[in-house]
């Protein structure tokens, strides 16, 4: 038996079907409940503050059932990247194992996901000058300018990030500027294994591509009815602009593009689905992954229960 601390991985993008299934395997309420956890969140919205209904964080009554960390962390100006949550991450689970509770990395950005797995890439240190000097680009020219030149230099990292995420593509380019390699071409510590710190088991949902692109319309219809455009106007009000970091979210950037909400709610479908379809690049080749069809069938909880008490006992 392993003397590794054992972490739960589970990939599931919103509107998958992941939180019916933290409540049935890991709450005391759940009709599939197998044993005591605690979830650490790996959707990288969830960190901010205030922004609630569009990052569909889980409500207040399961989050007193099973303990979740990661969330609520800081407002919507301040930056958050894969190193903070990889490093939070591991100290969490490291936390949550000396309770004697299994730590479950749970959510949809496949990003940090596949970082945490793997570790994080050696890529060379931030220079601020640099750094600064494309912030300010971005400033004159726009997101979409700066996205074309990585398309240009390193398409392989442009595919995987979303053209609004600004942090993301100057980090992207500060990388290639400075050694003159495209950031895509520096492996993670692994070189293709996962890490040796945790004993992993990833699970990922997979539900079918129309069955979730509906639940994800679905979604963004329900987020309306309770509330998004006050939440996002309340942060608005407290001086959050499109500049920063969590308003460039998915949920949040399409309010300041127009002033019409059939157009803002049917842009905010589109692009989830958009970001549902990218977020499976970077998880698609990760070892010993366990893939299930999740519809949220009984059999596939039975099915992901048994796998889970499997893993937990050996």
């Amino acid at each position: 038996m392993s003397t590794k601390t054992k972490v739960l991985v589970i990939f599931a993008l919103t509107a998958s079907g992941k939180t019916a299934l933290t409540r049935e395997l890991f709450s005391t309420q759940g009709s599939h409940f197998i044993l005591n956890a605690e979830i650490i969140s790996a959707d990288s919205q969830a960190v901010y503050k205030g922004m609630d209904i569009g990052t569909a964080k889980p409500d207040e009554a399961l989050q007193k059932e099973i303990p979740h960390h990661l969330i609520n962390l800081i407002t919507p100006d301040k930056q958050y990247n894969v190193s903070d949550f990889v490093n939070a991450a591991d100290i969490a689970c490291e936390e949550i194992n000396s309770r004697g509770q299994l730590p479950v990395v749970c959510g949809g950005t496949g990003f940090y996901i596949r970082n945490f797995l793997y570790g994080l890439a050696p890529t060379p240190v931030s220079d601020e000058k640099l750094r600064n000097e494309l912030k300010d680009r971005i400033s004159r020219e726009g997101n979409q300018k700066l996205y074309n030149e990585l398309k240009k230099i390193d398409p392989q990292s442009a595919a995987k990030i979303h053209p609004n995420d600004a942090y993301r593509i100057c980090r992207a380019l500060e990388v290639y500027y400075l050694c003159g390699k495209p950031r895509s071409s520096f492996k993670a510590e692994g070189q293709g294994q996962l890490r040796n710190k945790f004993d992993f088991k990833f699970i990922v949902l997979e539900p079918p591509r129309d069955i979730l692109y509906e639940r994800i319309k679905q979604r963004v219809d329900q987020m309306f009815d309770a509330g998004l455009e006050t939440e996002v106007r309340s942060l608005i009000a407290k001086g959050y602009t499109k500049e920063s970091p969590g308003m460039k979210a998915i949920g949040y950037s399409e309010w300041f593009e127009s002033d019409d909400k059939d157009q803002i709610r049917q842009a905010i479908k589109r692009h989830s689905c958009n970001y549902a379809k990218k977020q499976y690049t970077y998880i698609r080749d990760i070892p010993g992954s366990t893939i299930i069809d999740f519809t949220s069938s009984e059999q596939e909880y039975v099915k992901i229960s048994n796998i889970i008490k499997s893993f937990y006992k050996n």
